[in-house]
């Protein structure tokens, strides 16, 4: 086809329909009606001669042709957006801008402290704002810029940018005078020791589920608590186990009154990882904030 004879709003609305699958929240997003929304993708299905999208229950999902083009699509607009923004460079020290970010329960309270003293020094007007999300729900987020950032072992996070910050493995935390510590040989929780334990399991960390499930210690668990922050207290005060990133654990350690333990656990090494989407990856504001990031985790490793 010739270029020359595309409307670029009908892409806009492609790229819109693709990342929701569906024509209505598409309209929503771009503040247009539901038969405009449909009658651009008509045109450009005209256009190029596909379908682009079949329907289905609760949306639409893209053909094989749409499939190959979205990401294309995708490129050119972040290359435009980019073109046409203000060409102005990020000065943190003059900056009045919010940040949002995406960081579990656990990684707020291991990861905001030195991220906040690093904004004080570099960026004392920015601020920040944390908004906990489901795997599924963070990358169109991020494309859709309501995060700028996600960090954390996200493996269901797919089709952003990303760079890992620091390599890690989960460990057992219990109180330092736990009776287990007594009967440990070469320092590691052998499987019977494991199976003599009883956990604390956190609702909002899939992975130390999941490792619960394959160890088959189900029976095993006394507590099943919503979030985290509570946990390092009851395993204190308790013959309670927790499974948690061994990074994490070595803080509350340095703390004392506290054991990190090591074991044979299925599947423990994991990273943690910056994501970000392309769409504003030469975003001056965004490219700041990430590179203060790795900055702050590599002054922590």
């Amino acid at each position: 086809m010739d270029i020359s004879g595309l409307d670029l709003n009908l892409l806009r609305v492609f790229d819109v329909v693709f990342r929701h699958g569906s024509v209505s929240r598409a309209a929503q997003e771009l503040g247009m009606s539901q038969p405009a929304a449909s009658q651009a993708v008509t045109r450009l299905r005209q256009l190029l001669g596909d379908p682009l999208f079949e329907r289905m229950h609760g949306g639409v999902r893209p053909t094989p042709r749409a499939e190959r083009l979205a990401l294309a699509v995708r490129a050119a607009l972040a290359t435009l957006e980019v073109a046409l923004a203000e060409a102005h460079a990020f000065e943190p020290q003059q900056a009045q801008k919010r940040f949002r970010i995406h960081l579990s329960d656990i990684g707020e309270a291991r990861f905001l402290p030195p991220l906040m003293w690093a904004l004080r020094e570099q960026a004392p007007h920015v601020q920040l704002e944390t908004l906990p999300m489901a795997m599924t729900e963070i990358a169109d987020a991020l494309d859709r810029g309501s995060l700028d950032i996600a960090i954390g072992f996200l493996p269901g996070v797919t089709g952003t940018q990303q760079t890992v910050l620091l390599s890690d493995h989960y460990a057992v935390l219990l109180r330092k005078e736990h009776p287990v510590l007594q009967v440990l040989q070469d320092g590691r929780l052998s499987p019977e020791n494991l199976r003599s334990l009883e956990f604390v399991a956190v609702r909002s960390h899939s992975e130390t589920l999941r490792i619960l499930q394959a160890l088959d210690l189900q029976q095993q668990i006394r507590l099943s608590a919503a979030h985290f922050m509570a946990v390092p207290s009851i395993v204190r005060q308790t013959d309670l186990a927790v499974i948690m990133p061994a990074e994490i654990a070595d803080t509350f350690e340095r703390q004392g009154g506290y054991a990190v333990v090591q074991a044979d656990l299925p599947a423990s090494a994991f990273d943690v990882s910056l994501h970000w989407s392309w769409r504003f990856a030469q975003e001056p504001a965004n490219q700041w904030l990430r590179s203060l990031v790795v900055e702050v985790f590599r002054q922590r490793a």
